[in-house]
């Protein structure tokens, strides 16, 4: 019986434990250029106890900004900046992967340079408010994509990966969740076109295939993951038929050779086994524990055979040990959620370990 505490082989890339630290927007990317600095550096190499490190969504272009100060891997002093980053957590002994998340229609001008504005599938307004440097904002309806943008935005997911190689990461988790722009093509209310990128469920899960597959031809399949959500609503998504949808969209994915699937598991648990036993490579599973966060009873999915690894999010703002804490049972640190946006040090790099 495996356990979480034992190395694992994700695809010849060796992982202490079978612990993941899950990507987590934090919104302090004050280098030049929305660069990461050495408090980046600090804040991903004191969680290196992980297994596998997932950072926070960067964006592969400029127009895939969503938030405030969160990085991208597009310039040449970003790659730097995540230099600092790579070369401190290995220096740590972990594995860290750069999540590649385009914001799609999840933004504002006010965020973006010049005349820019959020883009998506189709000119549909989410319902919703944005935080922006002048406060609170509701979204705005987004510029519809056309053909040649839409692959022109599938060469800058590879493009980003190229530069995360190049920034010293062990790989790259492409971002199909949380409402952001490739779920946004899978879900019916996001995607109203009627050309190959919409439609029924062949054309809408079309963007996130042929994202994947450019992304691994650029650095290898066995260094890029996915993340998907099945029915997750959050950024006001409505999928039609979840099951279809997914099952279609990994019978696409799976002959790829991916190095992992992660799952932000939704109220559907069946959906959820179904996808395990559909998925040939690493399982990556963010279990369903709402309203309380991922603990230590979330470990015996591993045992059990439901995951390969388990990915903890909020967890690990407020305990940068966290493999050691769930090792012995707590106790955990509570995370400040008024600090976990923006800032300095503040709720990030200041927690105490179980040793502090």
């Amino acid at each position: 019986m495996a356990t979480a505490f034992e190395p694992y082989d994700m695809g010849g890339i060796k992982l202490a434990n079978r612990i993941a630290m899950a990507p987590m927007t934090r919104s302090r990317a004050h280098g030049p250029g929305l660069s990461p600095t050495e408090l980046n550096a600090t804040y991903y190499a004191q969680r290196a106890g992980a297994g596998l490190i997932i950072t926070e969504g960067v964006q592969p272009s400029v127009t895939g900004q969503g938030y405030t100060f969160t990085p991208g891997l597009h310039s040449d002093e970003q790659v730097a900046g995540w230099r600092t980053v790579t070369d401190a957590v290995h220096a740590e002994g972990s594995v860290i992967f750069a999540q590649l998340m385009h914001a799609g229609r999840i933004g504002h001008p006010s965020i973006l340079p010049g005349d820019l504005t959020p883009v998506g599938p189709s000119a549909v307004k989410p319902a919703g408010q944005i935080f922006t440097h002048e406060g609170l904002q509701d979204l705005e309806t987004p510029r519809e994509l056309t053909e040649d943008e839409i692959l022109a935005t599938i060469a800058d997911f590879a493009a980003a990966a190229r530069n995360a190689v190049e920034a010293g990461f062990d790989g790259v988790e492409i971002h199909g969740a949380n409402g952001y722009l490739v779920q946004q093509f899978l879900a019916a209310n996001a995607n109203r076109r009627t050309d190959r990128w919409g439609g029924d469920v062949a054309g809408r899960i079309r963007f996130a295939v042929e994202v994947a597959k450019a992304t691994a031809a650029a650095i290898g399949p066995n260094r890029v993951g996915i993340r998907i959500s099945p029915a997750n609503p959050y950024n006001d998504i409505v999928e039609e038929n979840t099951a279809e949808l997914y099952e279609a969209l990994l019978a696409e994915l799976a002959p790829l050779g991916l190095a992992y699937l992660h799952v932000v598991e939704g109220p559907d648990a069946e959906l959820t086994r179904r996808l395990r036993e559909q998925w040939p490579t690493t399982f990556v599973l963010n279990p369903r524990t709402h309203p309380e966060p991922t603990g230590p009873e979330s470990l015996a999915l591993i045992e059990d055979g439901s995951a390969d690894i388990v990915s903890y999010g909020a967890l690990f703002l407020a305990n940068p040990d966290l493999p050691a804490r769930l090792a012995a049972g707590g106790p955990f640190n509570t995370p400040d959620m008024s600090k976990a946006f923006g800032g300095d040090h503040s709720g990030y790099t200041d927690y105490p370990t179980l040793a502090g």
